[in-house]
């Protein structure tokens, strides 16, 4: 196993002890505004209420670019969520148009001929260094297939499922794709910019509008990397599945941190701030962290990598014919490490039987699976599926509480009708 997960939990003790002695520096906002947030963290208070609008069906929604057909999409706010179920009929990839949509604002339009990427900040030798759009295109490129996964995705569940109401959108499983990115090592970006050996922060901000929440305005969409997460396996992209990206999904330029919450893969990026001193933001203080019971009244250390979840490609309440062979696919995911086994039961968790995996297993990436079922009995049922990967973690029965429903990863009970 490599040295990465031990050095990213490093730097999250580091980060949490330097924000409860006061001593790393709010980037673009008030500590006091801070602390304003992470109090209303505690006790589970909407941040953002426009995000926690109900669901409903719809071709558009406001902020958001492309068509939204409510057989694909189910839209909440300022967010569009896949339907799983429309995802039976893809490949290993995400199509562009069935990606879920994560807002916190609207979806600018930004002509890649006026953009530029800035990258500033005390940690750099020397001052600004602004790249155009070809510039940054002229570079090696590289290509990565990952999965970009919103931290709340599965919220609802904790409440459906655990009976614990939390706050934030009522995800159920679709805040998640997978696509095959195409751009530049950040790495090489902020070498090319002339990064020091005292730099200790990456902040990428986006260009999208500001957030006020509760009247406080939060600013752009912001929040620090560490340099060595940054200098890894971080991607400036400008493509999605071989075409250049959709303006709701980060164009012209946008992060790729792969398995790593969703936060973290800042779209339409504007500028990068690179500091030679800790930073903070509201994205890594009242927000992204767990709260809680068993959590610190400060919160868990910021959130990087993802968990462990699987789903059907089924509607809700699908039907299915007794005493016929049914083909059973899904997808299994994991941000620790590669899916190495899946099952499936088809009694409610009495019997677990292995899927058939479809894909080669690999770091970032989802991996679709198929079993066969023939149900005897007329009546309500319940489908579970859950995955293990190489570290060995398995998806528990029981998803530990927070009060912003982040990182839900228990087996997720899917209801059925035989007939």
């Amino acid at each position: 196993m490599s040295s990465e997960p031990q050095s990213e939990a490093a730097y999250d003790r580091m980060r949490l002890r330097q924000w409860s002695r006061g001593s790393a520096r709010a980037a673009g906002i008030d500590r006091r505004d801070l602390l304003r947030l992470v109090a209303a963290a505690s006790l589970a208070a909407p941040l953002v209420p426009a995000a926690a609008a109900p669901a409903r069906a719809a071709v558009t929604s406001p902020g958001v670019v492309k068509p939204l057909p409510p057989e694909l999409f189910t839209v909440r706010g300022t967010n569009a969520e896949t339907n799983f179920a429309a995802l039976r009929d893809t490949g290993l990839l995400t199509p562009a148009d069935r990606f879920f949509v994560r807002n916190h604002t609207a979806t600018p339009l930004i002509d890649p001929a006026e953009w530029k990427l800035t990258v500033w900040g005390s940690g750099l030798r020397g001052g600004p260094v602004d790249f155009s759009y070809e510039a940054l295109r002229a570079l090696p490129a590289v290509c990565r297939t990952a999965f970009v996964e919103c931290a709340g995705n599965g919220r609802s569940l904790f409440t459906s499922q655990q009976g614990r109401q939390v706050s934030g959108t009522a995800w159920t499983l679709g805040a998640i794709g997978t696509a095959r990115w195409r751009g530049v090592r950040l790495g090489d970006v902020l070498r090319r910019a002339g990064i020091g050996p005292n730099a200790v922060d990456v902040l990428p901000r986006g260009l999208d509008a500001e957030v006020v929440s509760d009247g406080t305005n939060l600013g752009r969409v912001r929040r620090p990397l560490p340099v060595a997460k940054a200098l890894d396996d971080v991607l400036l992209a400008y493509e999605m599945n071989g075409e250049p990206l959709p303006p709701d999904h980060g164009a012209p330029v946008r992060l790729i941190v792969p398995s790593w919450v969703g936060i973290a893969n800042i779209k339409w990026v504007g500028d990068i701030e690179v500091s030679a001193e800790p930073l903070l933001t509201p994205w890594n203080t009242g927000l992204y962290r767990l709260f809680g019971p068993g959590y610190p009244p400060e919160g868990s250390a910021p959130l990087t990598r993802q968990t462990l979840k699987s789903a059907f490609e089924l509607p809700p309440g699908a039907s299915f014919d007794a005493g016929r062979r049914h083909l059973l696919t899904g997808r299994s995911w994991s941000g620790g490490a590669p899916v190495r086994r899946v099952e499936v039961s088809t009694d409610g968790g009495t019997v677990w039987r292995a899927a058939r995996l479809r894909d080669e297993p690999r770091a970032g990436s989802w991996v679709r699976w198929t079993a066969d079922w023939v149900p005897r009995t007329a009546g309500p049922g319940v489908l579970l599926a859950r995955a293990t990967d190489r570290s060995g973690r398995t998806q528990p029965a029981t998803a530990a509480h927070n009060t912003q429903g982040y990182l839900f990863d228990a087996v997720v009970r899917h209801p059925v009708t035989v007939v």
